[in-house]
């Protein structure tokens, strides 16, 4: 078990669930989201030793084994709500939860009503690295990431929540009744934390009626300085679309990641349709190149390299890895693609400003 874990959830639970955990008691969940493959059938008992748990969730070393029973009874008689249209389903997190005494295991179970929402999902999911909210110290912060990274690849980049409908989302209708302390202890916090541990970060834009705050306009970037240590993973398709231009770059960038037998990102698919300016067949053209060639290192930044130069596939021997009027660069590519990807910081100016000059051999 580690940070790398990905978390798979429908965008529609992510935007319509609403429940009051602790901050442990979240990271626990998420910890198990993350054990959950996604083409799973049914859920199954996830079962993981203490000791690793507790390293996981960075828990000081005196909490260790008592913490951990006390947590997981909590978390069974707490009760999360999903609204689906005029119904409201009410929820445990899980269905069990078992220890084996003397073995510092423990085995835990979802509950089966929760299978729509994290199994079997073909479209409308968001996925994120587990490693992402593990250092957290808000119990806002992970519910808050969760919102702004299932609406991180909007086109428009931005989503605007109602104050009304964020502080339910949140669980805090009735904490911090006034703005000015619902945005210093909640919004400005999370803003910090995310900047400072997570792969984004936001702004905000304060929507008045009259005088007073109603919503707010959130504004989510990638965070350049973390993705060097974080590389999400994340896949996201709206379930509402507000005009048909948003749904087509969403469509596209999830179609450049089916063309890849490789694990590739959201952010990665981005970047190399931006580069083949939106042209799948270009993309599809030199990932067939990519495929009989070996010994590739950065399959990203070798596929925007093969587009803005146009490789060729020689026809007959394609082991020495060169093109019919082009030959192979021995850049580093998995330096290009973090470069490319703001992954590497250091080398992202120079590196980027080489690519877009066609100077990089």
């Amino acid at each position: 078990m580690d940070g790398n874990y990905i978390v798979t959830k429908s965008n529609y639970f992510i935007m319509n669930c609403n429940y009051d955990l602790s901050l442990e008691e979240q990271k626990l969940i998420l910890t198990l989201a993350s054990m959950v493959q996604p083409e799973d059938e049914e859920f199954k008992p996830y079962i993981f030793k203490i000791s690793e748990f507790i390293k996981l969730l960075r828990v000081e070393t005196q909490t260790k084994y008592t913490e951990i029973p006390k947590i997981t009874k909590e978390l069974m008689k707490k009760v999360l709500e999903i609204q689906e249209g005029k119904t409201l389903l009410q929820v445990a997190w899980l269905s069990s939860a078992r220890y084996e005494k003397g073995s510092g295991m423990v085995t835990l179970k979802f509950s089966p009503d929760l299978k729509p929402y994290m199994l079997q999902l073909k479209n409308n999911f968001t996925q994120y690295q587990l490693a992402n909210i593990l250092s957290m110290k808000s119990k806002y912060s992970p519910r808050i990431y969760e919102i702004l990274k299932c609406n991180e690849f909007k086109k428009q980049g931005n989503i605007e929540i109602d104050v009304v409908d964020l502080r339910k989302l949140l669980r805090a209708e009735d904490i911090y009744p006034l703005y000015a302390d619902l945005k210093r202890k909640i919004i400005k916090q999370t803003q910090k934390e995310l900047k400072k541990i997570s792969d984004i970060n936001f702004n905000f834009e304060e929507i008045k009626t009259g005088r007073k705050v109603t919503s707010l306009k959130f504004y989510i970037n990638t965070n350049k300085t973390k993705n060097k240590a974080i590389e999400e993973a994340c896949v996201t398709l709206e379930g509402k679309y507000t005009n048909e231009e948003e749904k087509h770059f969403i469509e596209l960038i999830n179609e450049v990641k089916s063309i890849f037998k490789e694990n590739i990102s959201g952010v990665q698919a981005k970047s190399i349709l931006d580069t083949a300016k939106g042209d799948l067949n270009i993309i599809k053209e030199k990932y067939e190149i990519a495929k009989v060639t070996p010994g590739i290192k950065g399959m990203v930044g070798w596929m925007c390299d093969a587009i803005k130069r146009d490789y060729q596939q020689l026809k007959g021997n394609v082991d020495k890895g060169g093109f019919n009027d082009y030959e192979q660069r021995s850049y580093d590519f998995d330096k290009l693609e973090k470069a490319l990807l703001g992954w590497d910081k250091t080398n992202s100016d120079e590196v980027g400003e080489e690519y877009q000059q066609g100077t990089i051999e």
